[in-house]
């Protein structure tokens, strides 16, 4: 095969990595439109096998640097296909294209983000179609059922976005098949390793209310994977004994994680965002990130036009935290779909704890979002940094502000971080007061967690009578410290 081509052709090079000074041209990725698409034809004569066509400038016509949009359309024919196993084969591309030396291919349906190396066209790479070419090769090689292959890649940008707008469709449709199915209904789960390239601790249990992290792969499509392709990524994962319903975990998938990570792990909870929960790899669509000073949850999407989150950090940092196969209490990647589950992060009260989200994601997936926290999940207009955000969830009187109710059992998992409104109104009505007036005895005490109002109001509104301030789980930053040389006094220079 290697003779054919300019480049090499090898499982070796998974997880190679194009980086920018050692780039010739970005294809889709953050700054271009860009997807893949596999479609099945059940009429042979409708596909010449190995033809390619390309629609758009070639290599030879790209500038050294440039970005440009990209789609790889695969048509399929196979006796033993079917339309269930589009989505199977669409996600093999990310692991077959893994294997051209100086190829970069990251990400999945319309997240894909690919780099070609300078040093492949010193080497001879001189067109796309002998990337389509060496494509199809392999999925005809490992994949022996397909057939009839043919390519159609395009980097004309109006072109690869009429084409997007289909295949949009064609991925909802896709989605919503596995909506009507839950993780009782089923004995099995299903694991995929086709990230551990690149996140070699990764551990991707794909259950029914649970779709895979890159959410190209749902429970179905991971079970029809599994039948037609044993050795592939896809194998399934006995459930086992039910250890806890609401954090979703079982004793087949603990097994699975303590397998799959080397050791690595030892337990993980499919519905849990804080406590041991599913490990992150690199191709994940959302990034969660829990801020500690609202005790709430804020989620941003790969390719979301947002910079910053109220934490100051950006999706890229974000992902960086959590991805590589990590299990990070805290930070977590998930599919887009999984917004879409009645199990959604339900260990840690689901849709109670999200407290902000990029306004790009949030329109996104409105239907997914119950109505009555529609206004109570702020975005980018609405705040800037965690202050604004704390005010803003005071205002629509968010739950996490006074204590989250877990909807699944009626149990209460927080304790909120407001004042119960009695106590508020008493230390309201001593900041109003004249300096040295006197507040009731103990009437801050009784607020454990952060003061309502300045810490400085409430020492000037002491009148000088002892104060004790007891500051429980505070979160105290320290923004400037300004140090002044005090002037003696005319007594301490007369001593």
């Amino acid at each position: 095969m290697d003779e054919e081509f300019p480049f090499d052709i090898n499982p070796m090079y998974e997880g190679e990595r194009v980086r920018k000074a050692g780039m010739y041209v970005e294809l889709g990725g953050p700054n271009s439109p860009g997807f893949e698409l596999v479609l099945f034809e059940p009429d042979p004569e409708k596909i010449t096998d190995g033809k390619v066509t390309l629609i758009g400038p070639d290599l030879s016509e790209m500038e050294e640097g440039g970005q440009y949009p990209y789609a790889m359309i695969y048509r399929v024919y196979g006796e033993q296909i079917e339309k269930d196993l589009e989505p199977v084969i669409e996600r093999r591309n990310h692991e077959f294209q893994g294997y051209l030396q100086g190829y970069m291919h990251l990400n999945q349906r319309s997240e894909i983000w690919v780099r070609i190396s300078k040093d492949a066209l010193k080497k001879g790479l001189k067109s796309l179609s002998q990337i389509a070419k060496a494509s199809i090769t392999l999925f005809k090689a490992e994949l022996p059922f397909i057939e009839k292959m043919e390519a159609t890649y395009i980097t004309d940008e109006a072109e690869v976005l009429k084409r997007l707008e289909e295949a949009n469709k064609i991925y909802e449709a896709r989605d919503l098949r596995v909506r009507d199915i839950h993780d009782e209904d089923v004995d099995e789960f299903y694991q995929c390793t086709l990230c551990q390239s690149f996140a070699p601790t990764n551990v991707c249990v794909v259950s029914p209310d649970r779709t895979a992290l890159c959410g190209a792969m749902n429970w179905f499509d991971s079970r029809a994977a599994a039948r037609v392709d044993p050795e592939g990524p896809n194998a399934p994962i006995p459930k086992g004994a039910c250890i806890d319903p609401i954090g979703g975990e079982y004793t087949g998938v603990n097994e699975a994680a303590v397998k799959l990570s080397g050791g690595e792990f030892t337990a993980i909870k499919l519905h849990s965002f804080l406590e041991r929960p599913h490990t992150s790899c690199g191709c994940f669509e959302v990034a969660g990130f829990y801020i500690p000073e609202v005790d709430g949850i804020g989620w941003v999407h790969r390719g979301s036009r947002v910079a910053d989150t109220p934490i100051g950090l950006p999706f890229s940092s974000i992902a960086s935290s959590v991805g590589g196969g990590k299990q990070v209490e805290g930070f977590l990647g998930i599919g887009i779909q999984y917004f879409y589950s009645p199990k959604f992060i339900q260990y840690d009260g689901g849709w109670q704890r999200v407290v902000w989200m990029a306004s790009d994601l949030k329109e996104r997936v409105k239907d997914a979002i119950p109505p009555e926290f529609w206004d109570k999940i702020a975005t980018e207009e609405d705040v800037k940094n965690v202050n604004e955000l704390r005010d803003f969830l005071r205002d629509v009187e968010h739950p996490v502000m006074t204590g989250v109710v877990r909807a699944a059992d009626g149990v209460q998992i927080t304790n909120g971080w407001a004042a119960p409104a009695a106590v508020a109104a008493v230390a309201e009505a001593g900041v109003a007061r004249a300096a040295g007036a006197e507040l009731p005895g103990g009437a801050l005490l009784a607020a454990e967690t952060r003061s309502p109002v300045p810490l400085a109001h409430l020492l000037q509104a002491g009148g000088g009578s002892p104060m004790t301030i007891v500051l429980k789980d505070a979160d105290i930053r320290i923004g400037k410290i300004i140090i002044k040389k005090r002037e003696a006094s005319s007594r301490e220079r007369d001593l």
